[in-house]
């Protein structure tokens, strides 16, 4: 055995000495990294993700992407001697008739959902907290288009069975590119590979699933953890805290253990959902017949918001317009408005950076009260998009509630302009009213809730220190000055350059600042805690000088 591990050692020395591996594990594998519970959630997303390889590696070896009409003899008895796609079929096939199949189809699906679902609110996590802001420009914008890579990739994987369900959304993005003006028609030929729903597209669409998009999102992946192990790791305030250190535990062992036990924990959750819980029962719906529509179909959560802007749209259209019909009422909701969407989230980092003039790296995250704009941005992007989502299931909320389905629709158009910008001026209200909690904190202290009453009558409130940990916290604001608009002309009378842009600078950082409470000097920090001693002393010197017991302290459960 010795002679073994020794050989084994002497192997390990000469590949280290053509290809030295240590010296780069022994500088990177004690890296440190902060700890908190929602830098999780980027695990979840990238976990996930390693089980939708891993299932969908199984799932390839049965399915077949094939739109050749065959009949159904397989096991399940209500579609025996329909004809319908071999897709569908070795659908039903790997569902009943391939062991495990159904169990690893359901795992699939199920983690497809989770994946969304992590990195849609890892996203959050960024934005709310600015983890976006420099150097980390390029990291928001690789990860949200793998947001958009990853909405494209779900829709095809919900496709590819060939249902009547998932045939119905693909007659609906049939109709979302027929609408482009001009081209639509070329693009829709191009891509179905004639009339609708043609021969080609479930084996083009199987290749775009199973080889083009798992291998840029593979890359995309590789570059984003190469970037956040370059970068650092963004970290919370608190004490010992800043931009130029990092509080927390190696790589090695710490955090290896960590991931690979929360790997574990992640994929048992996955499969106990997959196990016990249905999802896309593709029997039910039946083969997809272009002339029928399942009624009360909707698609996933992640692809709602779609659907949701399609039904909310009025009936606008142009017919006979230059000799072509243009349909607005889908163009609009179908194309322009999630390009502007994906356009702003991409694009954020910049516009915020160019409203502040911030050039500084920044490592160090922010709490959300401490950028009340940006906050309020958030929620009222999270209210448009909830909005959308519940207007894309209208039809069962109108039968479950026995309402009127044109009344959902048109409160849905009013809403979509009146609930974000009311959430957004609640947000910002919300957050400026917990800074000057925060500065009343560290100004004063926390309010204890007991009252003392002094020997001449008097009653005061009991206002206990905050902790040093939490001073830390509060003080790690940062307060943005207000980008002032530079004058017309200068000195010599030459018209400023980039004047109107400029301007339009100065407002925004206004909107963005002009409210924020500033947080206390430490001049005004040690003067408060100056004047609360003299007013300690003053209490007890009256103590003494009359003679009185201890006062009476009225706690909150006083009577």
């Amino acid at each position: 055995m010795s002679v073994i591990v020794k050989e084994a050692g002497r192997a390990i020395s000469r590949a280290d000495e053509r290809a030295p591996i240590s010296s780069l594990l022994k500088a990177n594998l004690r890296k440190v990294f902060p700890d908190h519970w929602s830098f999780m959630l980027g695990e979840i997303a990238l976990y996930s993700f390693i089980i939708l390889l891993l299932t969908g590696v199984y799932l390839t070896i049965w399915f077949k992407p094939s739109m050749t009409e065959v009949v159904y003899n397989g096991s399940y008895a209500p579609l025996v001697g329909i004809k319908m796609s071999e897709a569908y079929a070795s659908a039903l096939d790997l569902s009943f008739d391939v062991r495990g199949g159904l169990l690893l189809r359901q795992i699939h699906h199920w983690a497809a959902l989770f994946f969304m679902a992590a990195m849609v609110v890892h996203m959050f996590r960024i934005f709310f907290t600015g983890a976006f802001r420099k150097p980390r420009e390029l990291n928001w914008v690789i990860g949200g288009s793998m947001f958009l890579i990853v909405l494209l990739e779900g829709f095809a994987g919900y496709s590819l069975p060939d249902d009547l369900l998932s045939g119905v959304g693909v007659r609906i993005v049939a109709g979302i590119i027929e609408a482009v003006p001009i081209v639509g028609t070329y693009l829709m030929f191009f891509i179905f590979g004639g009339q609708f729903p043609g021969n080609d597209f479930i084996p083009r669409l199987y290749t775009f699933h199973v080889l083009l998009v798992p291998g840029i999102l593979l890359a995309l992946i590789g570059l984003h953890l190469i970037l956040i192990f370059y970068h650092k790791h963004t970290q919370y305030p608190g004490p010992g805290r800043s931009n130029t250190n990092v509080v927390g535990f190696p790589l090695f062992p710490v955090y290896v253990a960590k991931a690979g036990g929360f790997f574990f924990v992640v994929f048992g959750v996955t499969a106990l959902m997959g196990g016990l819980v249905s999802i896309n029962p593709i029997w039910a719906y039946g083969p997809y017949v272009p002339d029928q529509v399942t009624a009360g179909s909707q698609p996933d959560w992640y692809i709602g918001f779609l659907d949701g802007m399609l039904r909310a749209m009025p009936n606008w259209e142009w017919e006979d317009f230059l000799g072509r019909t243009w349909s607005w009422n889908i163009f609009i909701p179908g194309a322009v408005m999630p390009g502007i969407l994906v356009g702003l989230l991409l694009a954020y980092p910049f516009i915020e950076a160019w409203v502040t003039g911030d050039k500084r790296e920044h490592h160090l995250l922010e709490r959300p009260r401490n950028n009340p704009t940006r906050t309020g941005i958030g929620v009222a992007a999270i209210v448009f998009y909830g909005i959308l989502v519940i207007n894309g299931a209208n039809d069962l909320i109108a039968i479950t509630f026995n309402l009127s389905i044109n009344q959902l629709i048109w409160f849905t158009r009013i809403a979509i302009f009146i609930a974000p910008p009311l959430a957004f001026l609640a947000t910002r209200r919300f957050c400026l009213g917990l800074q000057r909690r925060d500065r009343e904190k560290l100004l004063h202290g926390r309010e204890s809730g007991q009252i003392l009453r002094l020997p001449h009558g008097e009653f005061i409130e009991i206002h206990t220190p905050i902790s040093d940990d939490e001073k830390a916290v509060i003080l790690s604001k940062e307060d943005y000055p207000v980008v002032a608009a530079p004058p017309a002309t200068d000195e010599n009378g030459v018209r400023t350059p980039g004047l109107r842009a400029k301007r339009w600078r100065a407002r925004l950082s206004r909107a963005y600042f002009g409210d924020n409470i500033q947080k206390p000097t430490p001049a005004e920090i040690e003067a408060a805690a100056h004047h609360s001693h003299e007013e300690h002393d003053h209490e007890v010197e009256e103590l003494h000088a009359g003679g009185k017991e201890v006062p009476a302290v009225l706690g909150p459960d006083s009577h």
